[in-house]
């Protein structure tokens, strides 16, 4: 029997899944939390405590099984982060997260530098704070020290990769995010690293796709995680990717079928063979060399929790909103693009009741995230279902919501770790030259139970877009 393992380094925490590589059966999952610090704006995190999870997790999940047996590992990581090295790879600072909006001001004067259509065109997206690109430029003005000793420039995957072979690596799906990576040319852009005053050579080489092997397990890192030296490592990918991979969306699967995944984060997303170019969407690329357009907001499942958690309610305690919209963007938003903003409440009545209050926050989220559809390609037509994953499709009130508002019918995969299943199936071509979108439709992975479509709550739908008209309106970023 042979096993691969694929990890998830999420913003909260790292799981590793060891899965079974010819039948895709997940045998064991190891956890262990992360540590996010930061206010007003800021959220860091030290890349040393993701090797310790990692070692943490997969020592979990390797508990009463053969690690002899294990041939090849593959890390998907949360994306944009920005880690920066000296010259013995040691971080020189916390890393800036995909959630930290502080560096807001300097996207905007990189989108203005070169103007929108000029940033589409070459990268696919427009700089957001949560851009790579962008938390490079608040470093060089804010802390230029750090910036000016940086010997190496990674994403969290990379930091982790590097790590396990030894050898400085990225993939087209992760390095899409940097807004330095050209998804036109399929390489960094040579003219975006000058405008940045960034050294190429500060940068991993990009793999042609996620699941090209781009080293063996070290001998340091094979002793740190338990497992035999020489193992194919993968080149990896964003956390997004690996789930589209984890679901067999890709050239050698399913393309133009949207997801919705409910996490942290919120992000709604296709496999497309066709490179994405509008600004309502980040044009990524995917890990099988296919494009993920993909829409992304920063307020989902943990903005809806504070919001139980201030009622006093148990997450799943809710109601419809009723005549109450509340809009929780609590940490800024990046779709719609106000990273200044705060939550919005309005239409309190005396009848109103706090079950009413945490449904209009599950409503809040999911209009939001479901607003970001129509620009996805194919994403329009109603009878195609909805593929809803992350932690918060394990949740009825999230699942009714999300069926309420969008009136599509929706599939449940079976397999809810699918950010690791994904970097599993990326493993296993790594180690066998095998397709990774098509181990992974072998395996099943986007398989689920189909829930019909419910009757569209239109007046609720009508109600939330009109408060955020007005609320766009007022310009708040």
């Amino acid at each position: 029997m042979r096993y691969v393992i694929g990890v998830d380094s999420s913003t909260q925490s790292t799981k590793a899944a060891v899965v079974e590589a010819d039948s895709g059966r997940v045998l064991a999952v190891g956890r262990a939390a992360h540590t996010v610090s930061g206010e007003a704006g800021a959220r860091e995190s030290d890349p040393e405590q993701w090797w310790r999870a990692l070692a943490q997790a997969v020592a979990a999940a390797l508990d009463g099984l053969d690690p002899r047996a294990v041939t090849g590992i593959a890390v998907a990581g949360q994306q944009h982060g920005l880690v920066v090295l000296d010259a013995a790879g040691r971080p020189l600072r916390p890393a800036l997260l995909w959630n930290d909006t502080r560096s807001a001001p300097q996207a905007a004067a990189l989108t203005a530098e070169l103007g929108p259509d000029a940033w589409l065109e070459r990268t696919g997206s427009v700089p957001v704070a949560s851009m790579t690109a962008a938390k490079w430029q608040w470093l060089r003005e804010n802390e230029p020290r750090a910036a000016h000793a940086a010997a190496a420039v990674r994403l969290p995957h990379d930091f982790l990769t590097e790590r396990l072979a030894g050898v400085a690596a990225t993939d087209p799906g992760d390095a899409s995010g940097t807004c330095w990576y050209n998804t036109a040319t399929r390489a960094y852009d040579p003219g975006l690293l000058d405008l940045l005053g960034l050294d190429a050579a500060l940068l991993p080489a990009v793999a042609p796709t996620g699941a090209t092997r781009v080293g063996s397990l070290t001998a340091t890192a094979a002793a740190a995680l338990g497992l035999p030296e020489d193992i194919a490592v993968a080149a990896g990918t964003g956390d997004n990717m690996a789930a589209a991979v984890g679901m067999g969306l890709g050239r050698a699967g399913l393309l133009d079928h949207p997801v919705v995944s409910l996490g942290t984060s919120g992000t709604v997303f296709t496999a497309t063979l066709a490179r994405p170019a509008t600004a309502a969407l980040a044009g990524f690329a995917a890990a099988d060399g296919t494009y993920l357009p993909l829409g992304c907001t920063l307020n989902c499942t943990l903005a809806v929790d504070k919001v139980a958690q201030l009622l006093g309610l148990d997450r799943e305690d809710a109601a419809p909103g009723g005549e109450a919209v509340l809009l929780p963007y609590l940490d800024g938003e990046r779709t719609p693009d106000l990273p200044g903003a705060s939550g919005l409440l309005t239409g309190l009545r005396h009848a109103t009741t706090p079950r009413q209050l945490l449904g209009a926050a599950y409503e809040g989220a999911a209009f939001t995230l479901l607003r970001a559809l129509d620009a996805l390609p194919g994403a329009t037509a109603t009878d195609t279902p909805l593929r809803l994953i992350g932690g918060g499709a394990q949740g009825r009130t999230w699942v009714d919501t999300v069926r309420r508002l969008s009136g599509r019918p929706v599939v449940l995969p079976r397999t809810t770790e699918l950010v690791a299943l994904g970097a599993a199936a990326l493993a296993a071509g790594a180690a066998t030259g095998e397709d990774a979108v098509a181990v992974a439709t072998a395996w099943g992975g986007g398989d689920g139970e189909t829930l019909p479509p419910l009757a569209r709550d239109q007046a609720a739908w009508d109600r939330i877009a009109a408060v955020l008209h007005t609320y766009l309106r007022l310009g708040t970023r």
